[in-house]
Parts: structure tokens; C-alpha cells; sequence
């Protein structure tokens, strides 16, 4: 291994410093004491110059083995970021500019005793521009990001982290530096490159059998026989191939029949059973007299996509079936996690993911603006039941098609494809974000003339490389050339549809930032919403560790700075005014304080009326449209402390939408919304089993503690893997029988309960805006903490209904079991589980209450 400290200089040599590999100048720099933190402030602008350099890496290294003992040395890279000049003992091996690919040097005849590496990185920043001039035909739109992301130009001329030039939530921070792992490799006779396992289970046997992929590069001058078992003891499944070896890079496939009186567990999605892996060895025995042992997890489940007619509909399905199963998609979009991949540590992920997991989402889509993830993501991501839907990494842009940009991207797949095919959380590939849009809307502008030449360009990237690499590496799963798109329809009208927004087809994405976000009526109901949010601030304590005091203002330069969405600021504003009032005090820092709980309210109840409307539509079809079977709301996390349309906040803190998903992507949900004065109260299940249920119904008057009246309607149905009706009645009629309430003194809540313990959240709907409740009273919110084995007892007690009651620790790491709700009794347990050690004083005296009528 060649990991661990290296040497790194600029480029006229002035700094030179001791830098960690895997890593990036930036970082390298900021542990050396040599910038701040680059988050810190205006940092991403005044940290330019790091960008615009061309930095070095290098070592010297001792052999670590006899080198005439092997027939073939490799210098392996398995990532390096970007654009570098590889150099062993003054020799150029060769040269990388493609973040995404891994690569091998033959340094047999370069090696010595003591060696001297040498990664000469050229600015990415100007290479990108470079590209772009010399690109002799069309232009490739877009040249420059907005002016508000503080961005860097032509990022779609290089195969890098597209956002890492900036985006609408991130900074520009366009990295350098060996991001992966680096190794020297030695080896006689043949090597194993990639080792891939794909689960096919065959309908008219009732058997599944395993395709084992083997990638050799053998160095030997004449064929390598030899034999291979795999055995999987758990299944009782043992089988023995005699294979031969081709001289070169060559692969063989073995197909393993599982035992048929084996049991098999199938993986399933988070909450739909469980996710049993088997342990299997790979034993190679070539005549060479070189064994290999490969020991791998396989797993077993099918997943389709399903396109097809549905009736008293125009369009077709949308939807994946897991085992045979239709699952409702529930989740969010992951974007990286740091704009230096080398602080993306596996705790990082694990955190990030288990939030993802707890907040009972199934789904995440790896979106392809960021990078494709480390090993460990999905490997956690197998091991927690996440869905995975994979974009290829391009987005929101057009790109060349010239020869060395498409070979680079030929093997940039085939590279992802083999290393991540093993994985049961992977559901589907998908070639890019928006770009299919980008062409049908036409969001830059191509003079109609030349739009042909442009689906050319798409159809030649899109289909004719990408697509032929994933079919013919893997027959496993779905593919879709974009997101959103028709699918099949797009398919049909040349893969570029005329509206890639159908709701009748595919997927779509929705943004809507000047309407009224609690009127369900503005959603499409579409089959599959696989982008949709709005934005909120991140907490003051994650703020406040990169601004300094003249920061706290929701105007200063500093909120200004960190907004990347044009207006974004505003449209926060505009939204919390429809239904709230706005912050008043004197007093800068608590107005500040004020707005950011109410930005993350706002967030959360918005998308939680679009996410339940989604949800409730699942199972019928109105004017043609419905079935929706998939809710990824725009985004899970964050790249940095800003504001954004995250759930989980730079470091992991929960936001209050991440607490509202939690109830709303709830197993089994009641879901309300209101038509033409009509109450309509759904039953969402994602369970297996119908169930026989209670529906509870209560009303309060703002002013009261007690319910005014409540009703119990007892055996409801609500049905398994779909959303019912099972309630109806007109407001006024509700009301009515509810002495003296008006819609602006009372509020509805309402859960399901059934036998066995089985209950749903607690789930309200509001009958006005809160800015025009009558009879909100400001309320004494108290607490008692105690300590309860390895997690807190929050105890809170009120002397009034309070809305959006939150409690905050500051910086102290973890999670409370609910946060942010309508408190309606006199006093709610709530459980804090720490991340890392803490104390009952601790927490006390980090705690702040804070409800709407807190906001002043």
C-alpha cells in the first residue's frame, strides 16, 4: 500500500508540506495549520487559489518484495482528482483525467529498489476551460453556473464531481489530489481484477442461480487451466468448474445452481422483512499453482421496473417490484457528503445512512452531480434495506461526444459497473439528472436549427455508450437513460420525449417556490416524484461554527453569501408569510434564531403535505392520473452549513423535516387534506396484512388542553400496500357537532389504532393558517431530563396547546425520538439518543424549548 504520508508542493514550489493519501490539497493544507477551515465564512471565494495551482504529490518507496521474482508489477490508482501526470523513477507512465476511473500502470520495467512517485496535477479549473476552447464543434452549454453559486466554468468538460465547481447548495471547492486508494500490485501467472455475484432466480424452476463474474489479467504466455468451487454452506450449495484462462485480460462467468431444498431468504427493502446475506467462498486452484480465495456476502432478490397500461388511464405504470412485490418508494436524493471526499469517513456515512433507515425511508437516489460512492455506502446501504437508484454522474448540462471524452466515459462505466453490480441495494441505473429535460425544455437557449444535433450528442452518450456497457455488463436490473423521464415513452420518441414531465409516464421533478405549499392541489399527480422540496436554514449551532457574531442576521453578508439559489432567502419569506407571522424582536441575533425555526418549519410541513399526497395516491386513478408510486424528496444531506432543501444538516443534526419524514414515510399513516369543504382522512399502509383498525378523531380549540370532542370509528379496513378512504365528512357538519368551533379556533388530530399494540403517529391537519388561530395562548414549556441506560428522558410539560414544539441540545450529537410537533396533552415523553457521550447537566443546560408562539 502506498497510503499514508506523501510529500506535496505547489507549483512554483513556495509551499511544501506533508500531506495524507487518500486526500486532497485542501485538506493536506488545512491539517498542516497552513488555511482555516475552509467552510469557515467567505473562505470558498478567498481559497481560489488553491484551485487555480497545479500541486505535486510524491514519495519514495522501498520494493517491497524481490522484484525479480514476478512476472508483473502495477502502480494501481483506484481514483485519482483529475488531471495528473503519473511519473515513476522520472519515467511518465501515463496520464489520468477522469475522477472516476481506476487505473493501472505497468511499471515492471520502472521499478527499482528504492522508487521515487511522482503525481503531477494540472488545476482542474484550467483544464476545463482549456477543454472547452479547443472544442471545435457546437458549443456545449452550459459555459458558467449562475452568478449567485460563486462558481467555476466548463465543469462539464471534465469527468470530476460535477457540484464540486459548485451548485444551488454547495460551494466551489474544485479539489486535487489521490482520493482513493494506491498500491503497487505484484503478481505471477494471473490476477484478479473485478469479482462480481448476480442473484437470477428462474420462474419456471422455482430456482435461483448465481452468476459469478471473474476479470482476470493473465500474464502467463500460454492458457492457465485450473478449477474453481464455490461453496455456500448455509444453502448446501457446492459446486466445481474446470476453467482455462486466455492469455490477456479475460473473464469468466460461472453459473452457480443453489441447492434446490435450500431455503432461501430473500433481501428485502427496509420494512419489508429482512436482509439476509450468505457467506460464500470462491476457491481458484490454477495449474500454476497459485490459489486465490475470494470470500464474498451474496444476496438474493429480483427487482423490475413495471411499465405497463393501467386501466381508466392514459400512459403507463411506473413503479419496481422487489421480489415480486410492488414496493412504494419512499425516500430522499443523496448528494455528497463533504466537499472533500477524504472527511467522508465510514462513520460519516454509517450516521447518515442508519438517519436515513430510522426515519423508515427505504430509498435513496445517488444523484449524478456528486461522485459514485465508496464501497461502504453500499455496503451499508445492503446491510439497512436502502434502495439504491443510481444516476451516472452527469447532470443539469449538455456534454461533448468528441472520441477521448467518449473513451473515458466507456470505461469510466464499465469500471462502476463491475465494482458495484454485487450489490442487492442498487435497483436501477439511471445515465444522468435532467439533461433529457434540458434538451425537451430547452434550458439553454439552442437556436431550434441545431436542437437535432444535440439529441445526436445525447443518444450517442446516453444510449449507444452507456446503455450498451450496462446491458451488456448487467442483465440484473432496470435501466433509464434519465431522471425524470418517460421511460418507455421516451424510449418511443427517441429518447428525448417532448415532455419529459408527463405525469402519465416515468418519473418527474417538481419545484413550485411561489405557490401556497399546503394546498395539495398543486402537486402533479405523477407515478413516481423522484426530486421535490423546498429550502430551510440549518440550525444556529451548525451556523454559528463557521460565522462569526456580525453573521447572525438573515440578511447579513454572510446569509447572503451562503444562499446559492437565486432568491432563495426571499422565497423562504414569502412562504412562512401565507401562514405565519413573521419574526419581530429588536433584538438581531433572536430575529435570527426566529427565522431559522421558522424556515425549518415551513420545510417541514410543505413537504409533508406534498410527500402525504403522494402517499394517499397510490392506489386510485383520478382524470388518469395517479398510481404514483415513489416520494424522493430533494435532498437527504448536506455538503456544508447553509441553507439548503436537506433533511440532515452538515455533521448529521436532524432538521424538523428529517423528524416530520419520519411520521410521514410511516409503516401505517392516516393522511387528511381537505376538498371543496369536504374532510377526506386516507389509510396509508405499507404493511403486508390488511388490518381491522380504529380510527381516532380529535378536535381541539386552540385554547384548550381538553378536546372539544373526539369520535372513534372502529373497524376500518385499511388495507395492505395501499392507501384507502376511511373517512369523510363535511367540515362544517365536523365542526358543527363540536360546540363553538370555527375553523380558526380548532385544530384536528387523528391516528389509527388496532389491536396488538399496532398503532400509526399522531397526525394533524390544520383547518387555517396558524398566522389567523384563535386562541393561541403563549405557553410555559418545561422539561425534566434523567438518564435511562445508554440514552435521556426528556419529560416536557405545557400549560397550553403548542404548536411545533422543538427541542434543541446545540451541538451535543444525536437524535430525539420526535421533535418539532403539535403538543396536545399536558405532558409528552420524548428520548434522546446520543452519538457520543454526554451527561444529564449537559444536556440541561444545552436545552432550549422553543414553540411557534416562542417566535415574537
Amino acid at each position: 500500500s502506498l497510503r499514508g504520508s506523501w510529500r506535496l508542493r505547489s507549483g512554483n514550489g513556495s509551499v511544501s508540506l506533508r500531506a495524507e493519501v487518500p486526500g486532497c490539497v485542501h485538506t493536506a493544507l488545512l491539517r498542516r495549520g497552513l488555511i482555516q477551515d475552509p467552510y469557515y465564512r467567505f473562505n470558498d471565494v478567498m481559497y481560489r487559489w488553491i484551485s487555480l495551482d497545479n500541486w505535486t504529490y510524491s514519495r519514495t518507496f522501498k520494493a517491497p518484495f524481490d522484484l525479480r521474482k514476478w512476472q508483473k508489477v502495477n502502480l494501481v490508482f483506484e481514483g485519482v482528482d483529475t488531471v495528473a501526470q503519473i511519473l515513476l523513477n522520472n519515467v511518465t507512465l501515463g496520464r489520468t483525467d477522469n475522477m472516476f476511473n481506476r487505473y493501472s500502470f505497468d511499471v515492471t520495467s520502472v521499478m527499482q529498489e528504492v522508487n521515487v512517485v511522482e503525481v503531477r496535477f494540472s488545476s482542474a479549473v484550467w483544464y476545463a476551460a482549456e477543454q472547452s476552447r479547443r472544442h471545435q464543434a457546437h458549443s456545449i452549454p452550459p459555459a458558467c453556473p449562475p452568478p449567485v453559486q460563486k462558481g467555476e466554468c466548463h465543469v462539464n468538460f471534465i469527468r470530476k464531481e460535477q457540484c464540486s465547481f459548485s451548485w444551488d447548495w454547495g460551494p466551489s471547492f474544485p479539489t486535487q489530489g489521490i482520493w482513493k486508494d494506491v498500491r503497487i500490485e505484484a503478481y505471477n501467472h494471473y490476477h484478479l481484477i473485478y469479482f462480481s455475484i448476480t442473484p437470477f432466480f428462474v420462474k419456471s424452476a422455482q430456482q435461483w442461480y448465481l452468476e459469478v463474474e471473474s476479470i482476470f489479467d493473465v500474464v502467463s504466455s500460454k492458457p492457465i487451466a485450473g478449477l474453481v468451487t464455490v461453496n455456500i454452506p448455509k444453502l448446501q450449495t457446492q459446486q466445481m468448474f474446470s476453467v482455462k484462462l486466455q492469455p490477456g485480460e479475460g473473464s469468466i462467468v460461472l453459473l452457480v445452481n443453489i441447492n434446490k431444498s435450500a431455503a432461501v431468504e430473500a433481501w428485502w427493502p427496509n420494512g419489508h422483512g429482512k436482509q439476509t446475506g450468505y457467506n460464500m467462498t470462491t476457491t481458484f486452484m490454477m495449474e500454476a499453482g497459485c490459489q486465490i480465495e475470494k470470500f464474498s456476502k451474496v444476496y438474493f432478490r429480483t427487482v423490475e421496473l413495471v411499465q405497463e397500461p393501467i386501466p381508466g388511464s392514459p400512459g403507463l405504470s411506473f413503479y419496481f417490484r422487489i421480489n415480486g412485490l410492488p414496493i412504494f418508494i419512499k425516500g430522499s436524493n443523496w448528494i455528497p457528503a463533504d466537499s472533500f471526499q477524504d472527511r467522508v469517513t465510514y462513520d460519516t456515512l454509517r450516521l447518515l445512512l442508519k438517519s436515513a433507515a430510522d426515519a423508515n425511508m427505504n430509498a435513496l437516489r445517488v444523484w449524478g452531480g456528486g461522485v459514485y460512492e465508496q464501497d461502504e455506502f453500499y455496503d451499508i446501504c445492503d446491510e439497512m434495506g436502502i434502495m439504491i437508484w443510481q444516476d451516472f454522474m452527469f447532470a443539469c448540462a449538455l456534454y461533448p461526444t468528441n472520441h477521448d471524452y467518449l473513451e473515458s466515459v466507456r470505461a469510466e462505466v464499465s469500471h462502476q459497473v463491475r465494482r458495484l453490480k454485487s450489490h442487492p441495494s442498487i435497483i436501477l441505473w439511471s445515465s444522468n439528472n435532467e439533461n433529457e429535460a434540458a434538451i425537451a425544455s430547452n434550458w439553454f437557449s439552442i437556436p431550434y436549427p441545431d436542437i437535432g444535433l444535440y439529441v445526436k450528442d445525447y443518444v450517442t452518450l446516453y444510449v449507444e455508450n452507456i446503455r450498451e456497457i450496462v446491458l451488456s455488463e448487467d442483465k440484473s436490473r432496470p435501466f433509464v437513460a434519465s431522471s425524470p423521464s418517460n421511460g418507455l415513452e421516451s424510449v418511443k420518441e427517441g429518447w428525448v420525449s417532448r415532455d419529459p414531465y408527463d405525469t402519465h409516464y416515468g418519473d418527474t421533478h417538481f419545484y413550485n417556490y411561489n405557490s401556497d405549499c399546503w394546498n395539495w392541489t398543486l402537486y402533479p399527480k405523477t407515478r413516481f416524484a423522484s426530486e421535490y422540496g423546498f429550502q430551510s436554514w440549518p440550525s444556529f449551532s451548525t451556523i454559528e461554527k463557521v460565522s462569526s457574531p456580525e453573521d447572525w442576521s438573515y440578511t447579513s453578508n454572510f446569509s447572503l453569501h451562503r444562499q446559492h439559489h437565486e432568491g432563495g432567502n426571499i422565497q423562504m419569506l414569502q412562504e412562512i408569510g401565507r401562514h405565519f407571522k413573521l419574526p419581530q424582536s429588536p433584538d438581531p441575533v433572536k430575529h435570527f434564531k426566529d427565522m431559522i425555526y421558522l424556515t425549518q418549519v415551513m420545510q417541514a410541513q410543505c413537504i409533508k403535505t406534498e410527500t402525504e399526497f403522494y402517499r394517499f395516491s397510490q392506489s386510485e386513478i383520478i382524470n388518469g392520473e395517479g398510481h404514483t408510486m415513489g416520494a424522493l424528496y430533494w435532498q437527504l444531506n448536506d455538503i456544508w452549513q447553509a441553507p439548503s432543501w436537506a433533511s440532515l444538516e452538515y455533521g448529521g443534526k436532524w432538521k424538523l423535516l428529517h423528524y416530520f419524514a419520519q411520521n410521514f414515510f410511516a409503516p401505517l399513516l392516516p393522511v387528511a387534506y381537505e376538498d371543496r369543504g369536504m374532510l377526506h382522512i386516507y389509510g396509508v399502509s405499507d404493511l403486508h396484512e390488511d388490518h381491522k383498525l380504529t380510527l381516532r378523531v380529535y378536535v381541539h380549540a386552540w385554547s384548550s388542553l381538553e378536546p372539544v370532542c373526539s369520535l372513534a370509528k372502529e373497524g376500518v379496513t385499511v388495507t395492505a400496500q395501499s392507501a384507502v378512504p376511511i373517512y369523510k365528512e363535511s367540515i362544517s357538519d365536523l365542526l358543527g357537532r363540536c360546540s363553538n368551533c370555527t375553523r380558526k379556533s380548532c385544530v384536528i388530530t387523528f391516528c389509527l389504532m388496532g389491536e396488538d399494540g399496532l398503532r400509526s403517529p399522531r397526525n394533524h391537519y390544520f383547518l387555517s393558517s396558524l398566522k389567523d388561530a384563535v386562541g393561541l395562548q403563549k405557553t410555559q414549556l418545561s422539561a425534566s431530563v434523567s438518564q435511562q441506560d445508554d440514552v435521556y428522558i426528556f419529560v416536557l410539560q405545557t400549560t397550553a396547546i403548542a404548536p411545533f414544539v422543538t427541542l434543541d441540545v446545540g451541538s451535543i450529537k444525536g437524535r430525539f425520538s420526535d421533535n418539532g410537533f403539535l403538543m396536545t396533552e399536558k405532558k409528552k415523553m420524548v428520548v434522546f439518543y446520543p452519538w457520543e457521550p454526554t451527561s444529564v447537566e449537559e444536556l440541561e443546560s444545552s436545552l432550549i424549548l422553543t414553540s411557534l408562539l416562542d417566535v415574537v
